[in-house]
């Protein structure tokens, strides 16, 4: 059987716009420009023969074929997603994380998160900045800032208030297993390390790094 189905990279663009109504969220969410979320939509819309969305100053809003195709749309792309995961062999998913440049990574207890995570392959980059991230050369970033940063989740790191560490990902694939992974270690650290709310036990015979 032919599947027949419009570019991905359209659909792409479309599902991360109608999740944000906005083409300027959806492009920091994918590393794109606003211009090119929109063409690609625009394209969509002309393969399809369906106009997605009203376009209004300043406003984007969600036709109503546009609110039809979009749980289907974002249905399946999740199914793609989870059908990775699980054909990947153990230890093949990775996880680049960037670091900015101050940051103790002592802090992260990365060699016991080894450890203990066998099927995520860690990569550190340090320094590395809200650059490295947009550009997709890391997953994740732990940044120096306020920590509003539209089209990403971001995480507090650090207790307290106004500047800090916080952890960064970008809102279409700040839910994956490696970095929902890493986000679960960060809140679990000892108080005084990251995001911390109680103490773990701590491996036993791991050499820290």
């Amino acid at each position: 059987m032919t599947y027949s189905l419009p570019p991905l990279n359209a659909l792409r663009a479309f599902e991360a716009a109608a999740r944000h109504l906005s083409f300027k969220l959806a492009a920091h969410e994918l590393h794109v420009t606003p211009a090119a979320v929109g063409q690609q939509v625009k394209a969509l819309e002309v393969r399809l023969g369906v106009r997605l969305f009203e376009r209004l100053h300043k406003q984007l809003i969600l036709t109503v074929a546009g609110q039809a195709y979009l749980p289907e749309i974002s249905d399946g792309f999740r199914l793609i997603a989870d059908a990775t995961v699980r054909l990947k062999p153990a230890g093949a998913a990775q996880l680049q994380l960037g670091v900015h440049g101050v940051f103790d990574l002592r802090r992260l207890e990365l060699a016991e998160f080894r450890a203990s995570h066998a099927e995520i392959g860690l990569r550190v980059l340090q320094p590395a900045g809200l650059h490295e991230l947009t550009e997709g050369k890391v997953d994740a970033l732990i940044s120096r800032g306020l920590g509003h940063h539209p089209g990403y989740r971001c995480d507090r790191v650090d207790e307290g208030t106004g500047l800090g560490d916080w952890l960064m990902a970008p809102e279409g694939t700040a839910d994956c297993p490696e970095i929902v992974s890493f986000r679960n270690w960060l809140r679990a650290l000892p108080a005084g390390n990251a995001l911390a709310t109680h103490r773990r036990p701590r491996l036993v015979g791991v050499i820290r790094s």
